[in-house]
């Protein structure tokens, strides 16, 4: 039994942890990029008229965000080129101009897809899909890549380089966290393994009420999921550090970061001043 001197000890640490992490975020939150390869993207500010989208024929800026496809010249947006393939499902009510889900098919397009539910992404037999959720029961990556590296048959993995990696595709939920339930009690997604991610602060400008600043935005979560999946899948006996092959995912949200942070002070934001817990 624990008594009441140690809970009084065990909540002190917890506060002085926390008052540790608020000081750090805020070191991190002065220049949150700044360990990240992002590509320059003032090329954007060329960029001052509106455009007329052969699909759909609404105006946008950069990009369509009810197509999810450029309205202006690829090379305004690096390409980046994912291990794996990327499937989201957004909810019918999020507002697609808000969602960052979009950035991901636009700097991704070839392996990223987005549906709108209750559409679904088709997964063949041989697909080894996961669930990005913090679903209770849920794996970390690291345990997920651990098990998977004491099977005797390796044939069924995806290669890449010097990495065995033993998940083809991972779905993602695009929605508020109020809005979230109505996607991810659908019996297809609850038979998925489910993985979750590290504690990561979201630099999301957006306000969501009732959420911690550990609630991530789409991008934000996809970005930090291929980083573990990275470091965690190479051979144990070749370890490789990640180099930020996957860091230009954040290159629309980053360039929205500073043009909103041009505009209003850091500090004054809703968004950033969310509890750390």
């Amino acid at each position: 039994m624990i008594k009441s001197r140690e809970i009084s000890t065990l909540s002190t640490l917890k506060l002085e942890n926390l008052t540790i992490l608020e000081a750090e975020q805020k070191t991190i939150d002065k220049d949150p990029f700044c360990r990240l390869k992002i590509d320059d993207a003032s090329i954007l500010d060329s960029i001052n008229d509106r455009t007329i989208c052969g699909k759909c024929y609404k105006s946008r800026k950069f990009f369509c965000y009810t197509c999810y496809t450029p309205v202006i010249d690829q090379k305004y947006f690096p390409q980046v080129k994912l291990p794996i393939k990327i499937d989201i499902i957004k909810h019918r009510k999020e507002i697609d101009g808000k969602s960052t889900a979009i950035h991901a098919a636009i700097l991704a397009p070839n392996d990223v897809t987005i549906y709108t539910y209750p559409d679904f992404p088709t997964f063949a037999a041989d697909d080894k899909v996961v669930l990005i959720f913090p679903r209770k029961n849920a794996s970390t990556i690291e345990s997920l890549v651990s098990y998977n590296q004491f099977k005797e048959n390796n044939q069924d993995k995806t290669t890449l380089g010097n990495k065995n990696i033993p998940i083809t595709r991972a779905v993602f939920i695009d929605s508020t966290w109020q809005q979230t339930k109505a996607i991810y009690n659908d019996e297809r997604l609850k038979a998925l393994p489910c993985v979750i991610l590290k504690s990561r602060i979201s630099q999301f400008w957006r306000h969501q009420k009732k959420s911690p600043r550990w609630y991530l935005a789409t991008i934000e979560a996809i970005h930090q999921f291929l980083i573990e999946l990275h470091e965690c899948s190479y051979d144990i006996t070749s370890p490789k550090e990640y180099c930020g092959q996957y860091d230009n995912l954040l290159y629309l949200f980053k360039y929205m970061y500073d043009k909103i942070h041009t505009f209003y002070d850091h500090n004054q934001l809703k968004a950033y001043r969310r509890p750390l817990r």
